[in-house]
């Protein structure tokens, strides 16, 4: 059986007045169907360059990318990609941003009218559907913004860095709902992030790059030994903190000391 999406051999320069900058240098990596995989990487290596490439918004140098083992460019299937920041309209409502992508495609009729109401109602939101994004937390507008994105029924669901202008609490909690969501509704997500602690607790591997140009240093498969694993439950694991460790000494080259804390964000 075919993996959902396949990155074989892509590399990557981008070409501005100054030159050449090589980002990604023989990137090869698989995300079957149902998994959730975390990129974690040096700042400026190229971890959102990947979700650019595997969206379509960029070409690779060279290299191909495959979806259900067909060529991206001949693949129909649907891929939602969650930013770092939501992009609500604060002239719309909540459930006005939320269906905006239905609208544009054409998709809004009553079964995804009633599966918008569903989500919004399951998630929190049905009672702020009339309300504007100011009137909302941070973390309420990123469900919403996520609602938003699984109304096209995506069959994976690329995430870049969609955390990162939260508070940490708000991080931790929002990340722990998004991450249920997501494994109720059996998504196929490609996470971009550079909290390791974030990765572990969410992904089931964690594909590790170097700095620029990107190469992966190696991939790490997450199992905590634990029931009903939730990315909260997972932070309180054993096993956490040795993966934590696995994963910060690939990234900074380091052999013996251990590193990991409570709360330790890379």
């Amino acid at each position: 059986m075919e993996p959902l999406l396949e990155l074989k051999n892509i590399c990557f320069s981008y070409h501005s007045m100054e030159g050449e900058t090589k980002a990604l240098t023989d990137i090869n990596f698989t995300v079957e169907e149902g998994d959730f995989v975390a990129v974690v990487g040096p700042s400026g290596c190229g971890k959102s360059t990947i979700l650019n490439l595997i969206s379509g918004l960029l070409e690779p140098g060279s290299g191909s990318i495959f979806i259900n083992g067909k060529p991206l460019k001949q693949s129909d299937i649907n891929i939602g990609y969650m930013l770092q920041k939501d992009h609500l309209f604060e002239w719309r409502t909540i459930y006005r941003n939320v269906i905006l992508g239905l609208e544009i495609q054409n998709k809004l009729n009553d079964e995804t009218k009633a599966k918008v109401d569903e989500m919004l109602n399951t998630y929190g939101l049905d009672e702020f559907r009339d309300a504007r994004p100011s009137q909302l937390s941070g973390g309420m507008r990123q469900r919403a913004a996520l609602i938003r994105t699984l109304a096209l029924e995506p069959a994976l669901l690329l995430l870049d860095e969609p955390f990162s202008a939260l508070d940490y609490q708000t991080r931790l909690s929002v990340a722990d709902d998004i991450g249920q969501i997501l494994k109720a509704q059996k998504k196929t997500a490609l996470l971009v992030t550079h909290d390791i602690s974030e990765a572990i607790s969410m992904a089931d591997h964690v594909v590790v790059l170097s700095s620029r140009p990107a190469v992966v240093k190696s991939i790490v498969t997450i199992d905590m030994g634990i029931k009903n694993r939730t990315p909260m439950s997972s932070r309180n694991a054993p096993a956490f903190k040795n993966y934590f460790n696995t994963i910060w000494k690939e990234l900074n080259n380091h052999e013996s000391k251990d590193v990991y804390h409570p709360g330790s964000i890379s």
